[in-house]
C-alpha cells in the first residue's frame, strides 16, 4: 500500500479514491495508517486543513499500533508540515524533532527534506539548506529518484529566495532531468512552476509568464488548486506593470482558500502579494489593510523572514498614504537591517524607503546614510534591483545639490530599465514597464529645468515618452493556438454584436468572448523582445534640421503639476510656462462632452460654449507660447494624459496645418519613413454604418485600380492581407475603444472585429491610413507616459501618417470631410495639409464644425 503515497503527487484524485476504498475494506493498522496519511496529504495541500490534521492524527495512532518506527516518523513529518501551514509552528517543529529521532536511514532523510521545506516556509533559509545538505546524499545513495528531485527543487527555491539565481537554475535543471524518469505529474507541474519563478528572478518576464501558464494547465488537468502559483504569478504581474491584475488574482485566490478552509500560511503569503499589488496600483489604504493582516498572521506563525517583508510593504503603504514621520524612518531602517541579515534581495528597497522618508522630513544626514546603503545595489543583480540602486543614487545627488550627478544616475538607471523592457515582446508589457522609471525621468526633468536649459529639458522629456513607439513590437509568432483563438474571438464577438442588435440575450456570448480575450492576451504576453540596445536615441539637432525655418514642434512637458511648453524650430528650443495640468484635464473633458452634444443636429446653441472652452484650453496648455507660433505648420507633442484634446479647436491652431505626435522622436521616424514603391490604395467599408460608408464608392472612382473591400469581402483575413504594405488605406467602419483592454480596441468588419493584436501581425502597416469613424484616436494612458490604441499600434509598424477621430461624430457629416480630405491628397498635399483644407471647406454650422475638430492628423505624412 506504500505506492499510494507517491501517487498523491502523480494522480491526486485517483490516490484519494483508492485510499478511501482501502479504508472501506477494513485494512490492518499499517495499511490503514498509509490510507489516512494519503487523505491527510490531499486535504492539507488541496482541501480542508482541519480534516487533514484529523486524518494525520489517526494515521499516527495506527502507525504506533502497527509498531513501525519508520511509519511513525513519516507520518510525524507530514503532520509537522500540516501544523506549520495551520500556523501552529511550535507544534509542527516539535513533530519534526520526534520524526528525526524515530526514523532511520532513508526515512530520516525524507523527514529532513520535509523539515527543510518547513524552514523555507518559515523563511529560515540557512536551516533549510543545512537539512537539504544532510538529506540529499542519503537519498541519492538509496537511488530514491522522487525524493532526490524534490530535495533539489526545494534547494533551488531556497537559492532563489537568497538571490542565487545560477545555483537555483543548476538545481532546477538536475531535478527536471530526474522528474522526466517518473510518472509524478503533480511534481512535474511544480517543477515547471519553479522554472517560471527562476525565469522571473533572472529577469525574463515573458518566459516566466509562459511557464506559469503551462504549470497552471498541468494542475488543471490534475484538478488540484494552485495557490502557490497564484502567489508567483502575482509577483510576475507586478514586475510587468500589471498590479491591478495581480491584486485581483491574489484576492480571488484568498476567497477560494477561505472557502475550502485551506492553509493559513498560504493565506498570509497571498495577503502579502495583495498588499504589494495594491500599493503598486495606487491604493495605499487597501495595501495597509492587507499588509497589517499579513504581519499579524506571519507573527503568529513565527515566520520572521516573511513578517519582515510584510512590514516593509506596510511601511511603504503608510508612506504612500502621506504618513511620514521619524518613527517611520526608524521602522524602515530596522526592516532594512533585518532583511540584510537574512540576505534578502529586498534589503536595498527598504534602505531606499528609509532614505526617502528621511528626505521628506529634511533629515539629510540620515537620508544620506540610508541611501548610500541602497545605492550599493546599482552595480549588480537583476534589473529591478539595480534600478533601486540608481534611484537611491539620484536622490543622493539631488540632496547634495549636484544636477550633474542626478542626470548621470537617471541616465544609468533608465538604461538598465531599457534593457529590461527590450526583453519584453508584447507592446502592452513594454508600455506598462515604464512606470518603474517614472521617478527617475521626473528627477532628470527637474534637474534639467534648474540647470540645463530648454534643450536639455527636451532631451529628458523625450527620454521616457512614448518609448514603445521607438521600436516595432515583436511580431506575434505563427502560434496555432493564438491564431485559432483570434478566429474564435472574431466569431463570438460577431455573434454577440448581432444578438445585441436583435435584442437577444448575450451573457453567455460575452462570457466566452472575455475568456477568449484572456487566452489571446496570455499567449501574446509570452513573446520575448529583441536584444537590448535596439532603438535609436533622440537627437535635438536632427529634429531642428527636419523642422527647418517654417515648421514648429510644440512639446508639452509636465513638471510639478504645471505644463512646460517647449517650442522647437528655427534652430533653437525655447521654454514657456503654461497652466496647471489638472485644470487642463478637466477643461478637456468639458470639451469632449461638448463635442458629443454637437454630434447631433439641433445643438447649435452649444457651439459658443465649446469655442469658449477651446480658448481656455489654449491658455492652460500653450500660455504665452500661443503668440509665438507664427503662421507655419505646427506639430503638437502632448503628454499621455492630454491625448483626448481636440487640438484643432484651439484658436491659434484652428486654421493652420496641424499634426499630432506621441513624441518628437516618433514624428522624426515618421518623417524619415519611405513610402512603399507600388503605391497601392485600399478602400474598406465595414457593416452597420448609418451612411453605409457613403464616401467609399465615390473614392473608388477617384482611385482607379484601388482594392475595394465591402460587404462579405471585408473580412478580417482579406483586409489584413491587402493592408500589408499599402501606400494608402481608407477604412470606413464602426470603431470601438476598450479602456479596460486597449489592445482589443477594434474596427468592425463583416466577420467580426479587427483588433490591435491583428495589426501587430502586419509586416508593414499602410504608409498612410484614414480611419473615418468614431473613437479611433482614443488611447489608454499607461506606464510613465505611454499610449496604447489603434493609432499608436500602427506608427511603429511603418505607418507615417494617420487621420483618426477622438470623439463621437455624426456619420453623415463625416462624408463631406472625407471627400474633401482625399481631394487634397489627390493634389499632392500631406494628411495635415489636406485635413486643414477639408475643415475649411465644410459648412459653417455647429454639426460640421464639430466634426472637423474631432479629427486629427497624426505623424508626418
Amino acid at each position: 500500500m506504500l505506492e499510494l503515497l507517491p501517487m498523491v503527487f502523480a494522480d491526486p484524485g485517483e490516490a484519494l479514491a483508492r485510499a478511501g476504498a482501502l479504508l472501506d475494506a477494513g485494512p490492518a493498522p499499517l495499511h490503514a495508517s498509509v490510507a489516512h496519511q494519503v487523505i491527510g496529504i490531499w486535504q492539507r495541500d488541496f482541501g480542508d486543513l482541519r480534516l487533514a490534521l484529523h486524518h494525520l492524527r489517526r494515521a499516527g495512532q495506527l502507525a504506533a499500533r502497527a509498531g513501525s518506527a519508520d511509519r511513525e516518523a513519516d507520518v510525524l513529518a507530514t503532520t509537522g508540515v500540516a501544523l506549520v501551514h495551520a500556523g501552529r509552528t511550535r507544534e509542527g517543529l516539535a513533530a519534526f524533532e520526534r520524526g528525526v529521532a524515530r526514523g532511520g536511514g532513508l526515512t530520516r532523510a525524507r523527514v529532513r527534506y520535509r523539515r527543510a521545506y518547513v524552514w523555507w516556509v518559515l523563511g529560515r533559509h540557512r536551516e533549510a539548506l543545512e537539512d537539504v545538505r544532510r538529506a540529499v546524499p542519503v537519498l541519492r545513495q538509496a537511488e530514491d529518484v522522487i525524493w532526490t528531485a524534490r530535495a533539489l527543487t526545494l534547494r533551488a527555491t531556497v537559492h532563489l529566495a537568497l538571490g542565487a539565481v545560477e545555483r537555483a537554475e543548476a538545481d532546477f535543471t538536475a531535478a527536471e532531468a530526474l522528474w522526466e524518469t517518473t510518472g509524478q505529474e503533480h511534481d512535474k507541474a511544480d517543477a515547471v512552476e519553479s522554472r517560471g519563478l527562476a525565469a522571473f528572478r533572472s529577469g525574463d518576464v515573458p518566459a516566466a509568464l509562459r511557464l506559469l501558464d503551462e504549470a497552471e494547465e498541468r494542475y488543471a488537468r490534475l484538478g488540484t488548486p494552485t495557490f502557490m502559483l497564484n502567489i508567483r504569478r502575482c509577483e510576475v504581474l507586478m514586475a510587468a506593470g500589471l498590479a491591478p491584475e495581480a491584486l485581483t488574482e491574489a484576492d480571488t485566490a484568498i476567497g477560494k482558500l477561505d472557502g475550502i478552509g485551506g492553509q493559513s500560511t498560504r493565506k498570509a503569503e497571498l495577503l502579502l502579494a495583495a498588499a504589494r499589488a495594491a500599493r503598486l496600483a495606487g491604493d495605499p489604504q487597501t495595501a495597509i489593510a492587507r499588509a497589517a493582516l499579513a504581519v499579524r498572521l506571519f507573527a503568529g506563525q513565527r515566520r520572521t523572514w516573511w513578517e519582515t517583508h510584510a512590514r516593509l510593504v506596510l511601511i511603504e503603504a503608510r508612506h504612500a498614504a502621506g504618513r511620514g514621520s521619524g518613527r517611520l524612518v526608524a521602522d524602515a531602517a530596522a526592516v532594512a537591517g533585518k532583511l540584510a541579515s537574512f540576505g534578502a534581495p529586498a534589503a536595498p528597497e527598504a534602505a531606499l524607503l528609509a532614505g526617502r522618508i528621511a528626505l521628506d522630513l529634511g533629515w539629510t544626514a540620515d537620508a544620506e546614510r540610508h541611501l548610500a546603503v541602497a545605492a550599493r545595489s546599482r552595480r549588480s543583480g537583476p534589473p529591478l534591483a539595480r534600478l533601486t540602486g540608481w534611484s537611491a543614487q539620484a536622490l543622493r545627488a539631488r540632496a547634495a545639490g549636484s544636477s550633474r550627478g542626478v542626470l548621470e544616475a537617471c541616465r544609468r538607471g533608465l538604461d538598465v530599465l531599457d534593457d529590461h523592457r527590450m526583453t519584453l515582446g508584447a507592446s502592452e508589457l513594454r508600455a506598462r514597464a515604464t512606470e518603474q522609471g517614472a521617478e527617475l525621468a521626473a528627477l532628470a526633468q527637474q534637474a534639467s529645468l534648474v540647470a540645463g536649459g530648454p534643450r536639455r529639458l527636451l532631451v529628458w522629456s523625450e527620454r521616457w515618452r512614448a518609448t514603445v513607439l521607438a521600436t516595432p513590437p515583436t511580431r506575434p509568432p505563427a502560434d496555432p493556438e493564438l491564431l485559432s483563438g483570434m478566429t474564435a474571438f472574431r466569431e463570438i464577438a460577431s455573434r454577440a454584436e448581432a444578438a445585441r442588435m436583435e435584442g437577444r440575450p448575450v451573457v453567455a456570448l460575452e462570457r466566452e468572448q472575455r475568456r477568449l480575450e484572456r487566452v489571446i492576451r496570455s499567449r501574446t504576453l509570452h513573446m520575448r523582445g529583441r536584444a537590448p540596445g535596439d532603438g535609436d536615441r533622440f537627437d535635438v539637432g536632427r529634429l531642428l534640421a527636419h523642422l527647418g525655418d517654417e515648421t514648429l514642434l510644440v512639446e508639452l512637458a509636465v513638471l510639478d503639476g504645471r505644463v512646460q511648453v517647449l517650442l522647437c524650430g528655427r534652430g533653437r528650443v525655447r521654454r514657456f510656462e503654461a497652466g496647471p495640468l489638472a485644470q487642463a484635464e478637466r477643461e478637456a473633458e468639458h470639451v469632449q462632452a461638448g463635442l458629443r452634444r454637437l454630434a447631433h443636429p439641433g445643438a447649435n446653441a452649444r457651439l459658443p460654449v465649446v469655442e469658449a472652452a477651446g480658448r481656455r484650453l489654449e491658455e492652460l496648455l500653450l500660455g504665452p507660447a500661443a503668440g509665438r507660433l507664427g503662421g507655419g505648420p505646427v506639430v503638437i507633442v502632448p503628454p499621455g494624459r492630454l491625448h483626448r484634446v481636440p487640438w484643432a479647436l484651439l484658436p491659434s491652431l484652428r486654421e493652420r496645418v496641424l499634426s499630432v505626435s506621441p513624441s518628437a522622436g516618433s514624428w522624426l521616424r515618421a518623417r524619415e519613413t519611405v513610402p512603399p514603391p507600388d503605391g497601392r490604395h485600399v478602400l474598406v467599408r465595414g457593416p452597420g454604418l448609418a451612411t453605409g460608408g457613403a464616401e467609399v464608392p465615390e473614392l473608388a472612382g477617384r482611385y482607379p485600380g484601388a482594392t475595394v473591400l465591402e460587404e462579405t469581402r471585408a473580412r478580417v483575413p482579406r483586409v489584413l492581407r491587402e493592408l500589408d504594405g499599402a501606400a494608402l488605406a481608407h477604412i470606413a467602419a464602426h470603431g470601438t475603444f476598450r479602456a479596460d483592454s486597449p489592445l482589443f480596441s477594434a474596427l468592425r468588419m463583416a466577420d467580426g472585429p479587427i483588433v490591435v493584436h491583428d495589426f501587430e501581425r502586419l509586416d508593414r502597416s499602410p504608409y498612410r491610413i484614414i480611419l473615418s469613424c468614431c473613437d479611433t484616436a482614443r488611447f489608454a494612458s499607461v506606464g510613465a507616459d505611454e499610449l496604447l490604441g489603434l493609432v499608436t499600434a500602427l506608427l511603429p509598424l511603418g505607418t507615417a501618417g494617420v487621420v483618426a477621430c477622438s470623439a463621437p461624430v455624426n456619420d453623415a457629416a463625416v462624408v463631406p470631410l472625407m471627400l474633401a480630405l482625399h481631394k487634397g491628397l489627390g493634389s499632392g498635399l500631406s494628411l495635415a495639409e489636406a485635413l486643414r483644407d477639408a475643415r475649411a471647406a465644410l459648412p459653417g454650422d455647429a454639426l460640421h464644425q464639430a466634426t472637423g475638430w474631432a479629427f486629427s492628423a497624426f505623424g508626418a505624412a
